[in-house]
């Protein structure tokens, strides 16, 4: 057994207590307290002024676009939003940080409360609950593996408008992180507050891990995990914390609070520095701005302009049948969703919606490396296509294979004129069904004896010759029947 794993009896004794700390960077046009610019990927040193370096004499000026995202969010998980919102200077001296000091919010945070609901371990909702939701800005990115000699300085990112989101110690293992975060980007993107990208730092978090035995009220010494570039890597972060912690315990030692990262190519923590208490930052009231006042007519005001959430869609969905696999893929994008909405404006087939979208659609993009938004058919065609598979006009098979192909190449015609002009409307004449039956039965003797004596899964087998005898046009509900009524005469 490896240094810091763990025998499940002895995991099964313990209990991880794990808090979560978000970053979401907003997508305004324009930093939290100046105008300058925030476009991602610019190069370094090239979107600041005098007012994100905090010069002598210069005054920031709060930018409503972090506010309304604030609100969006907060109204999204049910948190409680601030009337008087004031603002703090947190200190401390980073080289990426300008100013030498942060503006957030410390005693008044924007929202109190809510919650975003996950899966435990055993498959039953949990909700994990929140602390608060506050108002901030970046700091700058320092790169330490750019130049063999020195940290290079990149302060394009300080100022950027940041909303903190903190868990109440909810969490009992990486896999509940794993989905909270998950819905926590899926969350900001249907609120088109932020990208959410944990690859470009639209997204980061910090975890908090602490073990207590199984039963036990007081917590653990926790630690803190930062620095992390994927969901995954979070979780597996927290598994391994967990089993760091426990055979710490298990051989003696005390876990000390210090604050760690994650090396993903050796599947390990590594101690970054001893953790900063809260009481090292001075936190004082921010001198240069007013408190910012949120009524409830703007609260309601925001309400009004709220997009449809994942949740609510998801149940909606189940709701219309669909399983919660298929629920699930339609709602973990917004525009996907939001396409599929559009379908079912024309058509009541729920199922055959969500095969279209999950199947041919999305093998379309996939092949076109391209996104739902440049998909050239309109919703109501896609309908179009289900219409003339439910009333039994054309097979699932051409639909979804020369007719849709047709429709792509020229989406100015209808589906029932290409299906006209392709000669693919089935064919529903029962003589002329009858004729292909008999043929099919014809040319397999021997199969129709082991049916008739009782080997009743060659169906199939006459069904695809009658299918392939009418080149995909004979109606499979007709054909299917007549093909029974033969075979038992």
């Amino acid at each position: 057994m490896a240094k810091n794993e763990v025998s499940a009896d002895l995991r099964a004794q313990y209990e991880p207590v794990i808090g979560i700390e978000i970053h979401v960077q907003l997508n305004t046009r324009s930093k939290a307290y100046s105008s300058d610019p925030t476009e991602y990927g610019a190069s370094p040193n090239t979107q600041t002024s005098p007012i994100t370096l905090g010069h002598p004499g210069t005054l920031p000026m709060f930018n409503e676009g972090a506010l309304k995202a604030a609100v969006k969010l907060g109204l999204a998980v049910g948190a409680q939003i601030r009337e008087v919102n004031e603002f703090a200077r947190k200190n401390y001296f980073y080289a990426d940080l300008p100013k030498g000091y942060q503006i957030t919010q410390d005693k008044t945070p924007i929202c109190n409360g809510g919650f975003i609901e996950v899966k435990d371990d055993d498959g039953n909702p949990k909700r994990i609950n929140l602390t608060r939701i506050h108002m901030e800005e970046d700091s700058g990115k320092s790169s330490h593996d750019i130049d063999p000699f020195n940290t290079l300085i990149d302060l394009n990112r300080a100022g950027v408008p940041l909303l903190e989101i903190v868990t109440e110690p909810d969490f009992r293992s990486g896999e509940e992180a794993y989905q909270y975060l998950t819905e926590m980007q899926r969350l900001v993107r249907y609120l088109d507050i932020s990208d959410g990208n944990m690859e470009e730092g639209s997204l980061r978090c910090d975890v908090n891990i602490s073990v207590r035995k199984v039963g036990a009220e007081k917590f653990g010494t926790r630690v803190e995990v930062k620095n992390m570039n994927s969901f995954r890597n979070v979780q597996k972060a927290i598994d391994y914390e967990v089993h760091r912690h426990i055979a710490l315990i298990e051989s003696g030692g005390k876990v000390t609070q210090q604050t760690f990262t994650y090396d993903a190519a050796r599947a390990k923590t590594q101690l970054l520095r001893d953790k900063e208490d809260a009481h090292d930052y001075r936190y004082f009231n921010e001198p240069d701005l007013q408190p910012v006042i949120v009524s409830e007519e703007y609260v309601s005001g925001m309400k009004e302009q709220m997009p449809p959430l994942p949740k609510e869609l998801f149940a909606k969905y189940r709701e219309h049948g669909l399983s919660e696999y298929d629920a699930s893929l339609l709602t973990d994008s917004k525009e996907i969703a939001l396409f599929y909405e559009q379908i079912i404006e024309h058509t009541d087939n729920y199922k055959s919606a969500a095969n279209w979208i999950m199947g041919s659609i999305k093998s379309w993009l996939n092949e076109k490396a391209a996104h739902i938004n440049d998909f050239p058919l309109k919703a109501e065609q896609i309908a179009q296509l289900i219409a003339l598979v439910d009333e039994g006009k054309v097979s699932n098979t051409a639909a979804t294979g020369e007719l849709f192909k047709a429709l792509l190449a020229e989406p100015e015609k209808t589906a029932a004129q290409l299906a006209e002009e392709k000669n693919l409307i089935q064919e529903s004449n029962t003589d002329e069904l009858q004729g292909w039956v008999d043929a099919a039965l014809a040319k397999y003797p021997d199969k129709v004896a082991e049916y008739k004596a009782g080997k009743k899964g060659l169906t199939g087998l006459f069904m695809g010759e009658v299918m392939k005898l009418s080149r995909g046009k004979a109606d499979p509900k007709l054909a299917s029947k007549l093909v029974q009524e033969s075979l038992e005469k």
